[in-house]
């Protein structure tokens, strides 16, 4: 579990987050919403510490991250698993070769662990015999999916995804979709998800937090999502002529 507390962030004098309170459940796809310039971004880098915060705080399990000294924030690091929006994987580097990258700079394991705990994870996301492929050899999906193998290499608590469907067709973001959501109640992880995307709204939005204005405006699960009478929020959902019609099939 993730608590974030009267959270504030602010660049030049301008406030980007306004006192955001929200808890990202065990075990559950944590969904972050909202239209561009609403704090999505914002929130999740503030809670891997890519950003300070100006105030609030952040806790993971009971541990406030602000508070820890810099030896028990790495200790924390280490649970956590990150899928960023490109995948930022290593183009110098073979399909082994980046999922076996946080093993070596965080866990203490022979060749044969490491390339044993890779294979695991390849075989997890459906990747059999890609460990020498590099990434210019990928398809955008296979990308994904390494880089989702390379997240889960260290068995994290916690896993942050960034757009995970971004420049993907729909077919294979359904496909990403449900590997995140098997991944996180198989190993009981707390994810959060940053995204645009409705349709894995509608999929696997078991918590769906929206953000307007730096400020959390409402959050449910992806029936309630459907049923709110809130008018920023319906603007938000409904924007296209497909959920208008879903809305009113579901009515």
């Amino acid at each position: 579990m993730i608590e974030v507390k009267d959270v504030c962030k602010s660049f030049d004098g301008r406030l980007i987050l306004d006192h955001v309170n929200v808890t990202f459940e065990e075990g559950k796809t944590n969904l972050v919403i909202g239209s561009s310039g609403s704090g999505k971004t914002v929130l999740i880098k503030c809670l891997v510490a890519l950003y300070q915060i100006d105030g609030g705080s952040i806790l993971y399990d009971g541990r406030d991250f602000s508070l820890l000294e810099e030896e028990q924030r790495r200790d924390i690091r280490k649970e956590i698993g990150m899928v960023f929006q490109g995948g930022a994987l290593f183009d110098s580097q073979t399909v082994e070769e980046n999922v076996a990258f946080p093993m070596q700079m965080f866990a203490h394991m022979t060749p044969e662990e490491r390339r044993d705990r890779v294979n695991f994870c390849l075989q997890r996301v459906n990747l059999i015999n890609a460990n020498n492929l590099y990434p210019s050899q990928l398809s955008g999906g296979m990308k994904k999916r390494v880089a989702i193998a390379r997240a889960i290499a260290l068995n994290p608590r916690y896993l942050f995804c960034d757009e995970p469907n971004s420049g993907l067709d729909p077919k294979t973001s359904i496909l990403i979709d449900n590997l995140i959501h098997e991944i996180t109640a198989e190993y009981n992880i707390t994810t959060v998800i940053n995204t645009h995307d409705m349709n894995s709204v509608l999929e696997i939005g078991e918590k769906i937090i929206y953000l307007n204005k730096g400020q959390k405006w409402w959050e449910g699960d992806k029936q309630e999502i459907l049923e709110t009478d809130n008018q920023e929020i319906n603007d938000f959902v409904y924007a296209s002529e497909l959920f208008k019609r879903i809305r009113k099939a579901s009515r």
